[in-house]
C-alpha cells in the first residue's frame, strides 16, 4: 500500500494523542493493547463516546499497517460491545475521519465509538468539554462491567 496521499491533514503542533499516551498531558485511557489505546473523550458526542487509536503516530487510515488495522478493528468491536453491556443503548455509532475536509481535527488516526443519544444519533455540532473526573467516572463504569461487576 502506498503512503502517497493527497489528504490535507490538520496542522498539529505536537500531537495531543501522543501527549496523552506518553502521560505528558492528563487524559482518561480506558485500555491499552500492544498496538492500540482506547480513550474516553472529553467531547461526548454520544454516551458514552470512546476513541480507539494506534499507539504509533499514524496520520490517516491509509498509513496503517495490516496488523494495526486488524488490532484497531478488534478494539472498535470490543469498545462497542462494552458500551452495549454497560449502557444498553439502542444503537452504537462508529465513525472515522481522514483530512480536514472530512472533519479530522487531530492528525493521528482514530475511530469514534459512541452509544446513541436519547432520540438517536450522535452530536456532530459543538459539545461541552467535560472534566477528566467525569471521563474517569465513565471509565470506571465501563471497567466495572468489563471485569464482571455490576452497573
Amino acid at each position: 500500500m502506498s503512503n502517497e496521499s493527497s489528504i490535507e491533514l490538520p496542522e498539529d503542533i505536537g500531537c495531543a494523542f501522543c501527549a496523552y499516551l506518553s502521560g505528558a498531558r492528563p487524559y482518561t485511557i480506558l485500555s491499552r493493547t500492544a498496538d492500540t489505546a482506547t480513550f474516553v473523550t472529553r467531547e461526548q458526542r454520544g454516551h458514552p463516546h470512546l476513541l480507539v487509536l494506534p499507539l504509533r503516530h499514524v496520520p490517516t487510515i491509509l498509513d496503517l499497517t495490516d496488523a494495526e488495522a486488524a488490532a484497531i478493528a478488534i478494539e472498535v468491536r470490543n469498545a462497542a460491545a462494552l458500551i452495549n453491556r454497560a449502557y444498553g443503548k439502542p444503537g452504537i455509532a462508529v465513525w472515522q475521519n481522514n483530512g480536514v475536509s472530512a472533519g479530522q481535527a487531530i492528525s493521528h488516526v482514530h475511530f469514534h465509538v459512541a452509544g446513541t443519544l436519547e432520540g438517536g444519533g450522535t452530536e456532530f455540532g459543538s459539545v461541552e468539554e467535560i472534566s477528566i473526573a467525569k471521563t474517569d467516572e465513565i471509565a470506571r463504569k465501563l471497567l466495572g462491567v468489563a471485569l464482571g461487576g455490576g452497573i
